[in-house]
């Protein structure tokens, strides 16, 4: 009989620990703490203070007393809100259709020049740099009644337009004054979009005989259609929040036709001194601009809208 030895088996090694993921990431976790804290102290702490203060009668004196939704139904009660709610979309409107397109044309154009592109660049981007209370003062004095713009509207025989009374111009001024001041910084974004896109594009489009028209229409613009779509996200979000101008130009008049959403909440809370209701009124704007923020993290993480 034939005689078979046994095979000694080997144990298996024991597989050494891997390091928990925790621990892998402890110093980027460590270097993100600050971060954390400051969005925590500053960002997330008061907008839950601000929820919770909708609720109440806040009273730094004889202390917060709890009214449950009044501070809401006051809001629907106030004609002041939907007033400040038109104003807003009407300032949103305008700011698409007087602003939203002048950095694109500009983009466009610096860069089919073929000389002075960098002095464009810069020139088209300094009004952005310019101080708040110089730009205030400027325009005031563009807009005044014996100003240079109504001085070359009489010469031109149109006539003189009360750009800082008449309720039908007043919000498309201060349109017009944002455009000039902030269209450098779009601009600039546009234009490293059209940079990107490859020139053999562009020389075999030439090639085919397309004209600047064409190759604007089916190559540069169907390049930078996901920074139009974001940008013009970023513009919808920026200017809902828009009363900084509002009030430092206008206070919201003439009668009101410059009251914006934004600058409603700053009345309530520093005017009225009824942070209640103030708070309660950017609770709901909140919920609005979350639903955009939403909407703008999408195109971005999607790269934009996929034809």
């Amino acid at each position: 009989m034939e005689q078979t030895t046994a095979v000694p088996i080997s144990k298996p090694k024991p597989q050494t620990q891997r390091p928990g993921k925790y621990k892998r990431y402890m110093w980027g976790f460590i270097f993100l703490l600050p971060a954390i804290v400051i969005f925590t102290l500053f960002l997330w702490l008061p907008i839950f203070k601000g929820v919770l203060n909708s609720f109440y009668n806040v009273d730094f004196v004889k202390g917060d007393t709890f009214i449950g939704f009044d501070n809401y139904k006051t809001i629907f009660g106030d004609r002041y809100v939907m007033t400040a709610v038109r104003n807003t979309l009407y300032y949103m409107g305008l700011a698409l259709v007087i602003g939203f397109w002048v950095p694109i044309v500009f983009a466009l154009a610096i860069s089919e020049m073929r000389r002075f592109q960098g002095f464009a660049r810069v020139a088209a981007y300094l009004p952005y740099v310019v101080p708040f209370v110089v730009l205030y003062g400027v325009w005031r004095w563009l807009y005044d009644p014996v100003g240079p713009i109504n001085s070359v509207l009489k010469a031109i025989g149109i006539g003189q337009i009360n750009f800082m009374v008449d309720r039908a111009w007043s919000m498309a001024s201060i349109v017009i004054m944002e455009t000039w001041q902030s269209f450098g910084s779009a601009m600039l974004i546009y234009l490293a979009a059209i940079l990107a896109v490859p020139r053999d594009w562009y020389e075999a489009a030439e090639i085919d005989g397309a004209g600047i028209w064409q190759r604007i229409r089916y190559i540069t613009l169907p390049a930078i259609r996901n920074q139009i779509l974001l940008l013009l996200m970023l513009q919808l979000i920026a200017t809902s929040q828009g009363f900084q101008t509002q009030y430092a130009m206008l206070d919201g008049g003439p009668n009101n036709a410059t009251l914006t959403y934004a600058l409603l909440i700053v009345r309530y809370a520093f005017v009225r001194q009824d942070y209640g209701v103030a708070s309660a009124l950017g609770v709901l704007m909140f919920f609005g601009l979350s639903i955009l923020a939403i909407i703008q993290y999408r195109i971005n993480n999607r790269g934009g809208v996929q034809s």
